[in-house]
């Protein structure tokens, strides 16, 4: 009978999965590959994916000290958007964008994105002239974005309480209509599977705990499950770039801080799009499931804790409160933190670094999700070839040394 009827269906589900097949191999590590890629979340596993398959370098071990997924891949709020001020960052985040509408086709994995747009809120005459020359900028880069109203805000999302009697009086915000969500484990499970079935190991509960550097070369890693051999070493490990930097000696500018975010109990859906506000600080979506996805800024204290600060809770709560009054009765169900790591500039490292063979993906702090095809992409080609691609070309590390910094703090202005 075919294993997709309705009786193997219900096979299948009475099996508790010990007979489902499974979507990647338990790969055990061999002694070398031609490259490792440390971190088993959505960007190693993107740029795993992408080596195989763009570069045609398959002897590649993904190395996971715990689960495929179980870090900041799993600890997010699901956001996609391109709508970044400054050209190095939107075309970034648009090629990422552009992966991401094409992403389930591509493998044959839904990862259920819902481009259902993104409303960036102006509470003030300034706000209103920062989201004017956004939209601008965004325009002159092909990437779409209009200004909305008050009055089509009231009509677009009509529980937004747009009175000109509030704290905070919503003015207009931006509009990203292709922007909106996908499915955070599912791109974790998607790229797992994908660059399995194109060669590559995964291996997980897999700690590295050294880079070994001889000569200004990466040769290879120190692992908990012995030492394996490599002369082009990405790492990808948002949250701990700094620490796993410090073993080959090398100090990133970079700082970690906790990131919470917050989902209420499951009820009918009101909200169709996501909300941002960068003024009153805080963001909403609402899930498949009907729970209200619910977040706001980064901790203020450095730390590797996936946990934050009560203030934080009570500070977001009173934001989501302020813009939509009616949910002041929902209860919520549970919180999480994540750890994300944030440069000087807001922007992210992509770059070859001082040692031959060791490239660094790190430092997207509250933009990582969204960005995890499109790093992914190009820090694949950076490895392949030993050169950054043109769209991270202005990612390197020097950038900090040459003063060339991307200032997206107001892109970035709530964290998402």
């Amino acid at each position: 009978m075919n294993r997709y009827s309705a009786f193997g269906l219900l096979r299948n589900a009475l099996s508790y999965n010990r007979n489902w097949r499974a979507a990647w191999r338990s790969a055990e590590p061999k002694k070398s590959y031609d490259a490792i890629i440390v971190g088993g979340g959505g960007h190693g596993l993107a740029t795993a994916y992408y080596l195989a398959r763009d570069h045609g370098i398959r002897n590649v071990a993904v190395l996971e000290k715990g689960w495929i997924g179980g870090g900041n891949t799993g600890r997010n709020t699901t956001i996609v958007r391109s709508n970044y001020l400054w050209t190095e960052s939107s075309l970034l985040y648009e090629k990422s964008m552009k992966l991401w509408e094409g992403l389930s086709q591509d493998q044959n994995y839904n990862v259920m994105i819902s481009q259902r747009g993104v409303y960036n809120l102006g509470h003030s005459l300034q706000d209103m002239r920062d989201i004017e020359r956004r939209v601008n900028a965004n325009r002159l880069n092909g990437i779409d974005a209009e200004v909305v109203s008050t009055a089509d805000l009231g009509k677009a999302i009509p529980y937004l309480n747009t009175s000109p009697d509030a704290r905070y009086p919503i003015l207009g915000a931006s509009l990203q209509r292709r922007a909106g969500v996908a499915r955070h484990d599912a791109v974790a499970w998607g790229f797992a599977r994908a660059a399995d079935a194109l060669g590559v190991d995964i291996i997980e509960q897999c700690e590295v705990t050294g880079i070994d550097v001889r000569g200004g070369k990466a040769v290879g890693v120190q692992t908990s499950r012995g030492p394996i051999a490599s002369d082009r070493i990405g790492v990808v490990v948002a949250g701990h770039a700094s620490v796993l930097a410090k073993m080959a000696d090398l100090r990133l500018p970079i700082e970690s801080h906790p990131l919470q975010a917050f989902v209420s109990e499951p009820i009918k859906p009101v909200l169709d799009t996501v909300v941002m506000s960068g003024a009153v600080h805080g963001y909403i979506s609402q899930s498949d499931k009907g729970e209200l996805v619910i977040g706001a800024g980064i901790d203020a204290y450095n730390g590797y804790g996936q946990r934050g600060s009560f203030h934080i809770i009570e500070h977001t709560m009173q934001a989501i409160i302020e813009l939509f009054p009616v949910f002041s009765r929902v209860r919520m169900l549970r919180l999480w933190g994540g750890i994300v790591d944030v440069c000087p500039d807001a922007c992210p490292i992509v770059s070859k670094t001082p040692v031959e063979g060791l490239y660094f993906n790190c430092g997207w702090g509250t933009g990582g999700f969204k960005s995890t095809p499109g790093s992914g992409w190009v820090f694949a080609h950076t490895m392949a070839h030993d050169e950054p691609h043109a769209l991270n070309a202005p990612f390197s590390l020097d950038r900090f040394a040459t003063g060339a910094l991307i200032d997206e703090h107001g892109a970035a202005a709530v964290a998402h």
